[in-house]
């Protein structure tokens, strides 16, 4: 089998909610996604999806991903698209970095992989663990009020697992984690997610003021050995993300004893191939994940239920369901949340087929 052509689809995804916002007041209306289809000699396509959170979250971009997927492309056509850890290779000696540009392209040909096979891309993962599994819902930074209150209605839903967007004022985030823990039950999660916005001395003000709240504390600071000294002065739980993106940042983590949970993002990491990595990883160390992307539409929580579906339940702190957050669906079969838990399809592949209507023209293709 090899691969003949690449086409890449542009796809604007709008939020429900209107507005998504984290710390330092960045925020975002519509998302901007790219879609790539692999099409193979054996008449076998695979889909794949990137979607950064804007241009000022990771050292990621929309028009980025796509010039890199211009870059890459063509050192992939006449390839296996099976042979994954190959193809990997390729990628990386074809563009140096650039991970999230990798991820789109990775996440195809596992779709490939699991049609080829006739196998749900979770089994080629490692195995389908349980019925389904626990999400979060991500609760975007507003008045401490309105965060609890539409907290409120999301457990009304189903949701047990809540990420608070704090990261900004120390005393009004501090308000914020009261005013939600208060809306909560006792068997209910919270995390209070920073997304690296605290100086040190606003992180030290919050921890000591919530250490009788149960809360885990998210990313606080901007680096890890910043992140690393407010672990230490704190006995909340401790979740890191930004700046863990490699496999030697998650060694370096435990061996520092830095964290109690690590967020495993897709596109961060480069794709399920290297994704599968650190989630083995972790699962071999003991650490408990949260299995997501930085954001995305059908596909990307396609990808991600799979990847999060063959991770061992103790191990899977919880994970996410962004095509729940946006009002465009473009792929039939995507998974859809159910009392604030998702299952992976049982389809051979990822499970999702694209709707031609709702990409719209070929943005450009590589043959």
């Amino acid at each position: 089998m090899r691969i003949t052509k690449i086409n890449v689809y542009q796809i604007d995804l709008p939020l429900h909610e209107g507005t998504y916002n984290w710390s330092g007041g960045k925020s975002v209306q519509v998302f901007d996604s790219t879609v790539v289809a692999i099409e193979t000699d054996a008449g076998v396509t695979g889909h794949g999806e990137v979607c950064p959170l804007g241009p000022v979250y990771l050292p990621a971009y929309a028009a980025g991903a796509r010039a890199g997927i211009r870059e890459l492309a063509p050192a992939l056509i006449g390839r296996d698209p099976t042979q994954l850890q190959k193809l990997n290779g390729v990628m990386d000696t074809t563009l140096k970095g650039h991970p999230y540009a990798k991820s789109a392209l990775d996440m195809a040909c596992w779709d490939i992989l699991g049609k080829v096979t006739g196998q749900p891309v979770c089994h080629l993962l490692g195995g389908r663990y349980g019925d389904d599994f626990v999400l979060y819902r991500a609760i975007s930074q507003e008045a401490p009020d309105v965060m609890a209150g539409k907290v409120a209605g999301y457990k009304a839903e189903g949701y047990t697992r809540f990420q608070l967007k704090v990261g900004a004022d120390a005393l009004t985030d501090i308000e914020r984690i009261h005013a939600v823990r208060d809306k909560l039950d006792p068997t209910d999660v919270l995390v209070a997610d920073a997304n690296t916005g605290w100086l040190m001395h606003d992180a030290m003000r919050v921890v000591s003021a919530v250490r009788d709240v149960d809360v885990y504390i998210e990313q606080p600071c901007l680096s890890y050995d910043e992140c690393l000294s407010i672990r230490r002065h704190t006995d909340r739980p401790f979740v890191l993300d930004e700046s863990v993106d490699s496999l030697n940042m998650l060694m370096q983590g435990h061996a520092d004893r830095a964290m109690d949970v690590v967020n495993i993002k897709i596109s961060k990491f480069g794709g399920l191939t290297k994704a599968r990595q650190a989630r083995d990883l972790c699962a071999s160390m003991g650490v408990a994940m949260t299995i997501e992307d930085s954001w995305g539409g059908d596909i990307i929580t396609a990808a991600i239920s799979h990847l999060a579906h063959s991770t061992p339940t103790d191990l899977l702190f919880t994970s996410t369901d962004f095509n729940s957050y946006v009002t465009v669906d473009f792929a039939d079969g995507a998974p859809q949340r159910a009392g604030g838990r998702l299952a992976a399809s049982t389809a051979p592949g990822l499970g999702v087929t694209p709707l031609a209507d709702v990409l719209g023209e070929v943005a450009f293709e590589v043959q």
